[in-house]
């Protein structure tokens, strides 16, 4: 290990004797100006959105297309979580089986009420919250249970 340290400190030093640091610093420069003119593009990436319905938390995956100032923003800056009260969705209510954790079915007769949340009423939800951003697609989401009233 000391072996492999003391070849690049050489390694690094005869570099340095090539390249000169006012070289390095504005290849540095250079890179953020590039990277930072790109960010005036459009792109299209995914983002996974924490939606909160009624007390239940789920995770929604979405296709979301916006300006790279944009995107950047809302990828490190905002926690992407958003609270959409139940009454503004359009749902289904569905029964299911009871499931144990092992996957086996406690009873035939005995179901589960859960909420099937329509894909598009929740884009068109998630839309109006990101206004600086463009909601493309919804991927599939958990159903969520039944509020009690």
């Amino acid at each position: 290990m000391k072996r492999l340290y003391a070849l690049l400190k050489v390694s690094a030093q005869k570099l340095r004797n090539y390249i000169s640091p006012v070289f390095l610093a504005l290849l540095a420069v250079s890179f953020t100006l590039w990277y930072i003119s790109k960010l005036n593009y459009t792109y299209t990436t995914d983002f996974n959105i924490k939606v909160k319905v009624d007390g239940e938390r789920i995770i929604v995956p979405c296709v979301v297309e916006g300006k790279g100032t944009n995107l950047f923003g809302y990828g490190f800056y905002t926690s992407r979580r958003v609270s959409i009260p139940l009454s503004e969705l359009n749902y289904d209510i569905v029964e299911e089986p009871v499931i144990t954790e092992d996957g086996g079915v406690v009873d035939s007769l005995a179901k589960e009420y859960k909420v099937r949340i329509s894909p598009i009423s929740m884009q068109d939800a998630i839309s109006v919250r990101f206004s600086d951003l463009k909601i493309v697609s919804v991927g599939d989401f958990d159903d969520i249970p039944l509020p009690q009233k």
